[in-house]
């Protein structure tokens, strides 16, 4: 065979999400652009701020000479400093550049920390429903994950999180604001979080990172904040990028920043250093570094957002599909109409409307959709909905 009998075993389980990207293409071919509604992948469809284009112009007309050159492997100072006093400003803690490793998006970040973190056999926990990279990501390293449920709410359950906390557990990755959900942890949650890994750590006799992945973080509605990490959990690490806040996925620039509270933090951060590098990341893109330094305060227009998720939260509960409200990002998880989730996204192909089944995030009976697409699109989508709701009995 070509390749290993791990990775064709890994194809043939491959995402559901690039599955329904494919589909689409298929589909657009056959009926035309303008009549396939493809929900399916998170690509933002806005562009980015304009203070990201005006400082991409300047660089471009002013350039920095060796600009384009290698840097240390962490990142070039002046934007791991920008990144540092941002967070020391949103939770109060005296973050300083050393805390951070700048790193190719938040994929990138987490699979840094897991290889700086793991032991073959340790297990990280993941919530369902998660990102469903992170499975691969931990096998990537050696890892062994472990899927503890939400509540029925998609919150942290922590006693289900208690029970499954062993000697064996190394970490457990948050993701919040959520993909699918949309839900984002409140601090009351993160604080009992804290406290019981404060106990569970004291037990088992080591320490139990708790990775926050937050690429959405500034991607919230109707007034909602989502609470720093680092205020409530000493040992965590959070991962991050900027593909969402300000449109910039193709560019891969995140980064990943750690509690100056975590004991031995400097060894950490060495060993960071040293898996960005010989992961073959070597560094985050130079360009990129130079130009987001002065952007931790800029986001895309969140009031684009916040419009597309009303407009179809507001439409397709009134036709009878159910769902939480997201507080954040830019998905809805409804409940699938029909017990087979699989099976209800082929139903909806037949709408030509594509959307990933909640199988794919580790919770069967839901499916995502992703309107971070053009308004249009979602208009002219409705009346497919709307089909498919009467086809499928639901609609009032």
């Amino acid at each position: 065979m070509t390749i290993s009998k791990k990775i064709n075993t890994l194809l043939t389980n491959a995402s559901f999400i690039r599955k329904m990207f494919e589909e689409g293409e298929r589909l657009r071919k056959q009926f035309g652009d303008e009549n396939v509604y493809d929900f399916s992948l998170g690509n933002p469809d806005v562009e980015p701020p304009k203070a990201f284009k005006e400082a991409l112009k300047k660089i471009a007309l002013e350039p920095i000479t060796g600009m384009h050159r290698y840097m240390s492997n962490a990142g070039y100072p002046e934007t791991r400093r920008a990144v540092a006093e941002a967070l020391a400003e949103q939770c109060g803690l005296s973050f300083k550049e050393n805390h951070i490793v700048m790193t190719c998006g938040a994929g990138g970040a987490l699979n840094v920390v897991l290889k700086t973190i793991l032991d073959p056999g340790d297990e990280v926990i993941i919530l369902s429903p998660f990102f469903v990279e992170y499975k691969f990501y931990i096998d990537n390293h050696g890892g062994v994950f472990k899927e503890v449920k939400t509540t029925d709410e998609f919150e942290l359950d922590l006693n289900a999180i208690n029970t499954a906390i062993s000697a064996n557990t190394k970490a457990i990755i948050i993701n919040t604001p959520n993909n699918p959900t949309g839900v984002v942890y409140g601090a009351g949650s993160l604080a009992d979080l804290g406290k019981l890994l404060e106990t569970k750590e004291k037990e088992i006799g080591h320490a139990v990172f708790v990775i926050s992945d937050e690429p959405y973080a500034k991607i919230t509605y109707d007034g909602t904040t989502v609470p720093s990490v680092f205020k409530y959990i000493k040992n965590s690490v959070v991962v991050t990028s900027h593909s969402k806040d300000l449109a910039l996925p193709g560019e891969r620039i995140g980064y990943a920043a750690i509690s100056p509270k975590i004991d031995q933090a400097d060894l950490l951060m060495e060993g960071l250093v040293f898996c960005n590098r010989t992961l073959g990341f070597v560094n985050a893109p130079a360009l990129m570094q130079h130009l987001v330094a002065g952007l931790q305060h800029e986001s895309v227009n969140i009031a684009e957002y916040q419009e597309k998720r009303d407009l179809l939260y507001d439409n397709l509960t009134a036709m009878g599909f159910k769902m939480i409200k997201p507080q954040g990002a830019f998905y809805l998880f409804p409940q699938s109409p029909v017990k087979d989730d699989v099976e209800f996204v082929r139903i909806a192909q037949k709408h030509n409307i594509l959307v990933v089944p909640g199988s794919g995030f580790g919770t069967p009976g839901y499916f995502r959709i992703a309107y971070c697409v053009s308004k249009q699109i979602i208009l002219r989508s409705l009346p497919a909905f709307q089909a498919l709701a009467k086809e499928l009995g639901i609609h009032p």
